[in-house]
């Protein structure tokens, strides 16, 4: 019996909500209530099946499917998955630069929850079901200048206090960035860790995700701070294209340093990382890893050097990945600020993806497919254009 092939790859770009601002470098703070538009990419099969990815919309632009997505996935077989990610792989080289990762990561999710469904069983399952809960950690907004927001070391010290208290596992500051006035100072950032260690004591895993441009001379010093302090790990305080300056750094601390989270070059650059010994835990997210099976590979890579991975950021696609690995310990549950509601469900899904229960779990969905959740009619009802 000859199985169905993909007939149709769509994206529909829809209007939704958010409260979350940016600042002009790209960081997320809390804002008014305001429309704002995302895309839905769907690929279809010849029994009517389909499988679906949230994406930003320059990710899934018409020029780039018409050029390298519909080539690769009509007629095919879905459950071809390797094979065709391989196939727009091969295309990058030659794009120009215009195929990136977060393109591939798109088209593989949709390609998992079409499989997911047509299986009738979640992701996390398919991948090798390895446990059904992951503990969270709150991982903060950056520092901002709100009274009352993250704008001092007292106000972490309260904020890590609430977020123990609601069972969140461990805690992980992204202290303050450009533009912020005063930013970066790496005075600051100590005094913040401190008053945080103090406000939760010794017995809560604290993270510090600093600046990402200090010197090694102001990363050191920090990174001494945290080993005074009992911080479980350090990420990205300097350019991690340096892979040398992160060695260096590893080598003079005990606070373990993780990484790399935006380096390009997927599993083999995080290959390179290991064997420099430029960290002593590795990081990938699925959107930059190109993939849920590229991230999960790459899990594997830590597995083989007795490396924890932890997984960068959240969502659907990161939860399938921990489900079927051991050596991430944590679910990366933010970004959280006193002023915004995290829990509040956008209008465009029925349900949060990631809820915490009492005890600090993200519970894995027993959905088919990537669990989601997506309100398919409001998407559909406020879509202001397709391809």
């Amino acid at each position: 019996m000859q199985s169905a092939t993909i007939s149709g790859v769509s994206v529909r770009v829809f209007r939704t909500t958010t409260k979350l601002a940016h600042d002009s470098d790209g960081h997320a703070h809390p804002g008014p209530l305001r429309s704002v538009t995302r895309a839905l990419f769907t690929v279809t099969d010849t029994d009517g099946h389909q499988g679906h990815s949230l994406a930003a919309e320059a990710h899934v632009a018409e020029a780039l499917l018409n050029a390298y997505v519909r080539p690769v996935l009509m007629g095919q077989d879905p459950f071809d998955r390797a094979r065709l990610w391989e196939g727009m792989a091969r295309w990058q080289r030659g794009s120009a630069g215009t195929l990136g990762d977060r393109t591939l990561a798109v088209v593989e999710a949709a390609l998992w929850d079409l499989i997911g469904r047509r299986l009738g069983q979640p992701v996390w399952k398919l991948l090798g079901g390895m446990r059904d809960k992951v503990p969270a950690y709150g991982s903060t907004m950056c520092g901002d200048e709100v009274p009352g927001g993250l704008s001092s070391p007292e106000d972490y010290a309260a904020f890590a206090e609430k977020l123990v208290a609601d069972g969140y596992h461990a805690v992980k500051l992204h202290t303050w960035m450009p533009p912020v006035s005063f930013a970066p100072d790496v005075a600051m950032d100590i005094r913040a860790c401190a008053a945080v260690r103090e406000a939760v004591g010794p017995d809560v895993p604290l993270m510090l995700d600093a600046n990402h441009w200090y010197s090694r001379a102001d990363a050191l010093q920090l990174g001494r701070a945290l080993d005074r302090l009992g911080f479980h790990w350090y990420e990205e305080p300097m350019e991690e294209h340096s892979t040398q300056s992160y060695r260096w750094l590893a080598d003079q601390l005990d606070t373990l340093v993780i990484g790399p989270e935006s380096v390009g070059g997927r599993l083999q650059a995080r290959a390179e990382w290991i064997t420099a010994g430029a960290c002593d835990i590795l990081r990938v997210g699925v959107p930059t890893a190109g993939g849920i099976a590229p991230a999960l590979k790459t899990l594997h890579l830590a597995e083989a050097f007795g490396m924890d991975c932890e997984m960068h950021g959240g969502g659907a696609g990161t939860l399938a990945v921990l489900g079927a690995a051991s050596n991430s310990r944590w679910y990366e549950r933010g970004l959280l600020h006193p002023h915004y509601d995290f829990d509040e469900v956008p209008p465009h899904l029925l349900r949060a993806v990631d809820p915490v229960d009492p005890e600090g779990y993200v519970r894995l969905s027993t959905e088919p497919g990537l669990g989601e959740s997506l309100d398919l009619a409001h998407i559909e009802e406020e879509t202001v254009r397709a391809w």
